[in-house]
């Protein structure tokens, strides 16, 4: 090979250390031609990296020692430009293409003779893309190949293995082969983390950036790559990183213990983003419907913001369900998702008296818009309809811990803000409301409302506003709806729309506050509002049918009332100091706060809106004359009839204490909340023949134990007494020879979440929403989802950090993690001397960890006045470290069941799973 010109193509050494004598220069240019007269050498002779050699003492090294320093930097084919040379001829291309930088932490050694560059402990490479650690790295120069392997000390132990990074792979060999020129390489040994999997095989040819065969290989997802609990032997694989794997014969081994569970070819998707693909469905048994697959389905990745599963359960008796789900969320605008369930349900034989058919279904959707994308409007949803016995019906083992449910809510809405002087504010919302018994939906499609900010009209223009005058103020207020009152029959049938009711609501409340007496804070207003109708209804009496005749009338109507309220009212504070000399006591102080206020209300009686019809016998002779008004029935009812004039009492009080730290190092005080409130309301009826005072209703509620148990209370007192017919009299209870108040009734709950680590509930976000969208709880007191196949909507969190978990102590570990939610309640009934209590139940669930790994759960509740117990479900969880096993068991109930699973929680291999359900025997 001809030698190029230096000034066309220049290889330079650059050295630290390089001295200024006549052997060095000699050195530099000799070299110089030897580099750009290289060419790729044979294979890596042997199986072994090279042996390093010794290197020389300090004591052997002269004045004119070659070695280099431990950081230098090897330039090949820099170009120099020099304008007095002009060759034509298109010049041969350089074997190198960049800068190959190097150092090493003990010593770089060059060997002449072989044209080798030993660099020794932590030494590193770097060419391009490409970046080598290792113990040891080889550079041979006669075959433009680098070698690197570990360190082996004098106990024969290994150290610093090879880090292979080209790009975006990363390998950790024991030992490795690269060509500069090709950029191939050979490795031994290597591990290969693929996007949540690694790859662990024997020996290993890089192909390209893109491409490498290996043999006898390991693909995982074990955290313990030194000994895997389970891993896919390939015995002959192709891996395109970030992209697949794919192999011939492969089968699975546990603990290095083959199984028959295998395939002839396998090909294992390692793709970052989503991906389309099978949805594997689990299969078992049923006793009424047959053999069955559920869940099993497709997966469409559709785009980076929006994705669809579409789901599906088939029984061999005909039966089936669909599922679709989705997701979608762009970030700072909006996020949600939406589901679809339906499903043909078959009991029994086509000719059996228990046969039946039934179809259900159920649509959620769930919409957030991000605060900042628009400041000014705003679009929620929260979605959650459809039949109403869909929860206690289906079959999908997803909707376990939901069929307990009673209601079903939706709410759509839309708000905008226009801004200015004043400020506008609309919204139109869509609400639904369906209880799960009686089947009744109530909707409003839509309700509007609009309205004006307060308008200060004898405001000054710059100041505050003081007295009477300058704080009166006004707005205006509109309401519309359309409210649809059905059947759980008639949902989304024309006839729903027969019966709705449409009115709108105008109003301008007139308002104004002062001081009086410093102390006393009086707020005064009137309101006057008109009601507009479609539809109104008149009213007569048929003798012959001796019935009431409605007739509907349809056009425009409106009518209007006002009303006038003031109110007064002041807060007083209360410090009992019981720690005066300071000498530390448990309570130093209890603060009390009192705000009492009393309130006065006149409300017109608007009769001119009312009219009679006679109730006559066949006679013609008049029995009764009824009063009615034509806007009964309609969306706001009619106005009032009756005069009232009332004043309200109310006390609300509030309880806290200042008490000694149980650390020692805090020096303030520590502040804690005894009552969060603690209210008594009443009102008095002047216009009222009898029975003046209102009954004092008395509610409150605090926290206690770090706010870890939260209680809330309340009473309703009346101070009339009884009859004997159990009537209310127009008698003071404590002139009837009884106390001052009776107890009508009182309700008491409580709810408790505490755990041996003080966090209080495990429970994860995930089930929480699942259960929430369903219309239930928020936490699993009825149970959570059986749905450890998908691992959706799963109690815990599989993906942990190492660093999250605690290590097991070698010595005896008596704290046995555990978790506990309580919730209580009660409530009692003496309105008509029942002296009975209505409810009492409570509810309970709570994990506890017997061992590492183990765990086990349950979710009850017993119910004290009919003496049993309620829905009851028992969970098992053994964490496999790479795969999971759950057990769960409805003992008793009409849902009675249980439920096997078993599988890779990693989602690349999350259809290794085995499945056996159980289901609910047929009820007769």
């Amino acid at each position: 090979m001809a030698i190029q010109k230096p000034s066309h193509t220049l290889a330079k050494i650059h050295l630290k250390a390089l001295h200024t004598n006549r052997f060095h220069i000699l050195f530099a240019l000799s070299f110089t031609v030897f580099i750009n007269t290289l060419s790729f050498g044979q294979d890596r002779p042997g199986s072994g990296i090279p042996i390093t050699p010794k290197p020389e003492s300090p004591t052997q090294q002269t004045a004119n020692d070659t070695i280099p320093d431990s950081e230098d930097v090897l330039i090949i084919n820099e170009k120099v430009l020099d304008s007095t040379l002009t060759d034509s001829t298109k010049q041969k291309k350089g074997l190198l293409e960049g800068i190959v930088s190097y150092k090493a932490k003990d010593y770089t050694s060059f060997n002449r003779k072989d044209q080798k560059l030993y660099l020794y402990n932590e030494a590193e490479i770097i060419y391009q893309d490409m970046q080598i650690n290792a113990g040891t790295i080889v550079i041979d120069y006669s075959k433009n190949e680098v070698y690197a392997g570990r360190l082996k000390d004098s106990l024969g132990e290994y150290s610093q293995r090879p880090i292979f990074k080209q790009g975006e792979s990363l390998v950790e060999p024991d030992s490795i082969r690269f060509n500069l020129d090709t950029e191939k390489a050979l490795i031994w040994n290597s591990r290969t983390e693929q996007n949540g999997g690694t790859i662990i095989a024997e020996k290993t040819k890089k192909e390209n950036d893109s491409v490498f065969f290996i043999s006898n290989g390991k693909f995982t997802t074990s955290k313990n790559l030194d000994d895997p609990e389970y891993y896919f032997l390939l015995r002959k694989a192709k891996v395109v990183p970030d992209k697949k794997v794919v192999t011939g014969l492969t089968n699975l081994f546990i603990y290095d213990v083959p199984t028959p569970i295998g395939m002839p070819f396998a090909y294992f998707p390692l793709t970052k983003k989503q991906t389309s693909g099978v949805i594997f469905p689990s299969f078992g048994e049923q006793n009424s419907r047959g053999y069955f697959l559920q869940n099993g389905g497709y997966y469409f990745a559709i785009s980076d913001y929006f994705d669809l599963a579409t789901l599906g359960d088939y029984y061999t008796n005909g039966s089936y369900g669909l599922r679709l789900e989705s997701k979608y969320n762009k970030r700072y605008n909006f996020n949600g998702n939406f589901g679809f369930r339906y499903e043909n349900i078959i009991n029994s034989e086509r000719g059996f008296p228990e046969y039946s058919k039934n179809t259900i279904y159920n649509l959620r959707w769930s919409h957030m818009q991000d605060a900042k994308a628009n400041p000014s409007s705003r679009f929620s949803a929260s979605v959650n309809l459809g039949s109403s016995q869909y929860y206690q019906e289906s079959v999908n083992q997803i909707n376990t811990a939901s069929f307990l449910n009673n209601t079903l809510s939706s709410s759509v809405s839309y708000s905008k803000t226009f801004k200015g002087e004043p400020q506008v504010n609309t919204s139109v919302t869509a609400t639904h409301s369906q209880n799960t018994q009686t089947q009744e939906i109530n909707m409003t499609l839509p309700t509007f409302q609009g309205s004006v900010g307060r308008i200060y009209p004898f405001a000054p223009s710059a100041g505050t506003k003081k007295g009477i005058i300058k704080n009166i103020n006004f707005q205006y207020n509109l309401r519309g709806e359309n409210r649809i009152q059905t059947t759980d029959s008639l949902f989304f049938q024309k006839e729903m729309f027969d019966d709705a009711k449409i009115g709108l609501k105008h109003s301008i409340p007139l308002t104004t506050n002062f001081k009086v007496f410093k102390h006393l804070s009086v707020t005064a207003g009137s309101n006057f509002e008109e009601n507009w109708t479609f539809k109104t209804f008149d009213r007569s009496y048929d003798p012959v049918e001796e019935e009431v005749v409605i007739t509907q009338k349809n056009g425009f109507d409106a009518y209007r009332t006002y009303n006038f309220s003031t109110q007064v009212g002041t807060t007083i504070y209360g410090l009992f100091n019981f720690d005066k000399e300071n000498k530390g006591k448990a309570i130093q102080a209890i603060r009390h706060v009192m705000r009492p206020s009393i309130s006065y209300n006149i409300n017109p009686s608007f009769n001119k809106y009312y009219d009679t019809y006679e109730v006559i016998d066949a006679d013609g002779t008049t029995l009764d004359e009824v009063e009615y008004s034509r806007f009964q029935n309609t969306l706001y009812g009619a106005p009032n009839n009756n005069y009232a004039s009332s004043v309200g009492l109310s006390l609300s009080n509030n309880l806290e204490a200042k008490v000694r730290d149980r650390d020692t190092t805090q020096v303030e005080a520590k502040k804690i909340v005894l009552l969060n409130n603690l209210d008594f309301r009443t009102a008095y009826n002047l216009a009222g023949d009898s029975l003046r005072w209102d009954p004092v209703r008395v509610t409150g509620g605090t926290q206690i134990f770090n706010n870890k148990m939260t209680v809330n209370f309340g009473a309703t007192l009346d101070p009339y007494a009884l009859d004997n017919n159990n009537k209310k009299i127009d008698k003071f209870n404590v002139n009837n020879g009884g106390s001052l108040f009776r107890m009508t009734s009182a309700n008491l709950t409580m709810g408790y979440s505490f755990s041996s680590d003080g966090k209080g509930d495990k429970t994860s976000d995930k089930s929480r929403n699942e259960t929430l969208q369903s219309g239930g709880r928020d936490d699993d007191l009825f149970g959570r989802s059986e749905d450890f196949a998908d691992d959706q909507f799963n109690a815990y969190d599989n993906d942990k950090d190492e660093e999250e978990e605690e290590t097991p102590s070698k010595l005896y570990n008596f704290t046995i993690p555990w978790n506990v939610r309580l919730a209580y309640a009660v409530n009692y009934n003496n309105t008509a001397r029942q002296n009975e209590i209505s409810s009492h139940s409570l509810m309970f669930s709570g994990d506890l960890e017997i061992a590492p790994r183990w765990t086990i759960g349950a979710s009850s509740g017993y119910d004290f006045k009919n003496q049993g117990f309620s829905y009851t479900q028992l969970r098992f969880q053994r964490d496999l470290l790479s795969w999971k096993m759950n057990f769960a068991w409805i003992p008793f109930s009409t849902r009675t069941s249980w439920n096997f699973f078993i599988g890779i929680k990693s989602n690349i291999l999350q259809d290794i799973k085995y499945e056996k359900r159980r289901q609910p025997d047929d009820r007769l």
